[in-house]
């Protein structure tokens, strides 16, 4: 696993294909041997959904082809390509593609979990650019679906998540121009500034063009200039994804002109920068080597409810690496209802809480830390969730919570087709 947390769980095999037609080879001997089948592409589900005791883990790091067709704007991948790989070959040729935050994401379980990527405030979830796939169902066939083709398998396949009843061999992706000029910007200020400048920097972001993808992070601790030390601090990070340099930074003109800037602990004013320096920063958030418990929340609630609960929970964290993630309208909207897919944003409000820490002996008060404060953000108990990177093992109500009470009732029905004998693990519960 990618997360240092790892569940005390156990496969009783783990196969790491080579290729696509090992997979019905695979699934046969589970199915003699009354085995049930988990799938991994890259590791790096928080919740370890992939690991199950007495199961057949699936390992489809391997499957890292890709091919991109420049002239028709398309590519085909394999599960185990990671965003950030895919990125830099995409960027050759002048094209781009919404991939996930975090470097080392394959493709895919982010986009059967939906995929909230670089730039979804404009573009949307990563899996409504998936026009086709290829698939070993649960009788070994290879079929291939799209709006056309098995629909319905389709539908499943965009925004399932860890509970998909097939196995995904091949992604066929619509791509998009890459953007003439991506630009970000920074401001860092103390927690005790977070109210006031935290409602300015909404007001600010719900301003700005969908282009604009603003996170506002609460960090328990971070070294600041002129700061007295390491504590709390409110960070509100901006990039924008544009034609031209011109554009990029007047689409950060709400944001440029903070009125409390002269109050900042660090300001890093608008400047050009690349998806790959967006891939460092990421990573060096959220370092591999440490321990993870992670959920997110979609909320009636607004943010700036949501901003002031994040404050109090991130000031009593008890692990200096912890922070709280409150991406600001995540995904673009979609009003008519228009797109035909498993994934659905399920709030007015999206945050995020991420409890890091490197001391196996601190699990138990940090695990503690994430699912306390979720009962404070989400007071009432009717919020719904992310299925990407939701605590399944919080309740056995969070997978359900993560679809919209028709979808969820669509994809049992479809499992009910596709898997009739239960041979693909369902959802992780506690």
């Amino acid at each position: 696993m990618w997360n240092g947390l790892t569940p005390d769980r156990f496969p009783e095999v783990i196969v790491r294909v080579a290729a696509e037609r090992d997979i019905p080879q695979v699934l046969d001997r589970a199915r003699e041997e009354g085995l049930r089948v988990s799938v991994r592409s890259g590791g790096h589900n928080w919740s370890g959904s992939q690991l199950r005791d007495g199961a057949l883990l699936l390992d489809l790091s391997r499957l890292q082809h890709c091919a991109i067709d420049a002239g028709s704007s398309t590519a085909t991948v394999g599960p185990g390509v990671t965003g950030s790989t895919f990125a830099a070959q995409l960027s050759r040729h002048g094209l781009a593609f919404p991939t996930g935050h975090c470097p080392t994401v394959a493709l895919g379980g982010y986009l059967l979990s939906g995929g909230l990527g670089w730039n979804s405030r404009e573009l949307g979830p990563a899996c409504q650019y998936v026009e086709e796939i290829e698939a070993v169902t649960a009788d070994g066939s290879t079929v291939t679906c799209s709006e056309t083709e098995n629909a319905d398998l389709f539908w499943a396949a965009r925004g399932a998540g860890p509970g998909f009843f097939a196995v995904v061999t091949r992604f066929r992706l619509r791509l998009l121009p890459h953007p003439g000029s991506i630009m970000t910007a920074s401001f860092t200020f103390a927690l005790n500034e977070a109210e006031q400048v935290g409602e300015w920097a909404l007001r600010a972001a719900r301003d700005s063009p969908p282009s604009v993808e603003t996170n506002l992070v609460l960090t328990a601790s971070g070294p600041a200039r002129g700061s007295s030390g390491p504590g709390p601090r409110l960070r509100i990070e901006s990039s924008a994804f544009a034609a031209t340099p011109e554009a990029a930074g007047e689409a950060l003109a709400p944001l440029a002109g903070c009125p409390f800037a002269e109050r900042a602990l660090d300001l890093q004013p608008a400047q050009p920068t690349a998806f790959r320096s967006l891939y460092e920063g990421a990573g060096s958030t959220w370092p591999p080597e440490h321990r993870y418990a992670v959920d997110t929340l979609w909320s009636t609630e607004t943010y700036e409810t949501q901003l002031a609960r994040s404050a109090r929970l991130i000031a009593r964290s008890p692990s200096e690496h912890s922070l709280v993630l409150i991406p600001v309208e995540p995904v673009a909207p979609d009003p008519d209802g228009l797109r035909d897919m498993a994934f659905s944003a399920l709030g007015e409000s999206y945050v995020a809480p991420f409890a890091v820490w490197a001391d196996p002996a601190a699990d138990e008060t940090n695990t503690r830390w994430l699912r306390e404060g979720m009962d404070e953000l989400d007071p009432h108990g009717t919020g719904s969730h992310y299925i990407a990177e939701t605590d399944l093992e919080a309740g056995a109500s969070r997978a359900r919570r993560s679809f919209a009470p028709a979808d969820w009732e669509r994809l049992r029905q479809v499992r009910a087709r596709w898997d009739p004998s239960g041979l693909f693990q369902d959802y992780l519960t506690p």
